[in-house]
């Protein structure tokens, strides 16, 4: 009998695409609310998403999605995806901490979620699709 990451493929990289993402937001959100004890919270993204954007497309590119593409065609994919989850991102603490305020904390928590939701998506069909693989 196949296991369910045989059977669905894309359980497996779920599974590998939270891993990862844990490792990296997990730290992330920690030295999030460190910073923010001086910094504006939309300010501390705009530091911190680039470099765990950085640090998450080798775990991503590798081990989530084993991508075995063009590294060119990937790399400028997931700069579009990524400005498409930092704008998310930036936009859900605009709106519920600057104009609603919800405590920054909770709405970064649920912003984490949100976007890891949104660039799983991006990351299967657009970054690191295997549809690209078959026509090279």
């Amino acid at each position: 009998m196949k296991n369910l990451t045989q059977q669905f493929p894309a359980f497996g990289q779920i599974i590998r695409y939270g891993i990862v993402g844990v490792l990296n937001n997990l730290l992330g959100y920690f030295i999030y609310l460190f910073v923010t004890l001086w910094l504006d919270p939309k300010i501390a993204i705009s530091l911190l998403y680039p470099v765990g954007a950085i640090i998450g497309y080798f775990g991503h590119s590798k081990y989530s999605f084993s991508y075995q593409g063009e590294n060119k065609r990937s790399l400028w994919r997931y700069v579009v995806a990524n400005l498409v989850g930092y704008s998310v991102n930036f936009m859900l603490l605009y709106v519920f901490w600057e104009k609603m305020h919800f405590p920054h904390q909770a709405v970064q928590a649920a912003a984490i979620f949100i976007c890891a939701g949104v660039l799983f998506l991006l990351f299967k069909f657009f970054v690191f699709s295997k549809v690209e693989l078959i026509k090279q």
